[in-house]
């Protein structure tokens, strides 16, 4: 019984530093994606061309969150923030940035 449990910790463990791993890919991904967009191709990629960073957050955070104002987190906490909604709100790079230095200006 007593070595069933250490397999079953040991493959715990794997499986663990397996998802660190991914995550750690995924992560930087998404940050290599964020580096490579530039003015040209954020215009050609974007179909909301045009519109402010405070457009774009109050059309896309607004179908779910209730509006808080931009100063109500820090720099940082609002990189964390956006980092995480790109993905789920489905932001392109460009605008998730647009909406990332609207953000920020507005502290």
């Amino acid at each position: 019984m007593k070595i069933h449990i250490q397999n079953l910790m040991k493959a715990a463990g794997a499986l663990w530093i397996a998802a660190v791993i991914v995550f750690a890919f995924a992560s930087n991904r998404a940050t290599a994606d964020d580096k490579a967009v530039t003015a040209s191709n954020v215009s050609e990629s974007s179909p909301k061309l045009g519109k402010s960073g405070s457009q774009l957050w109050s059309e896309n955070c607004a179908r779910c969150h209730n509006m808080r104002s931009p100063s109500a987190y820090s720099d940082a906490e609002w990189s964390v923030v956006m980092h995480h909604m790109r993905v789920r709100a489905q932001l392109t790079a460009g605008e998730h940035k647009a909406i990332l230095e609207f953000l920020k200006s507005a502290n």
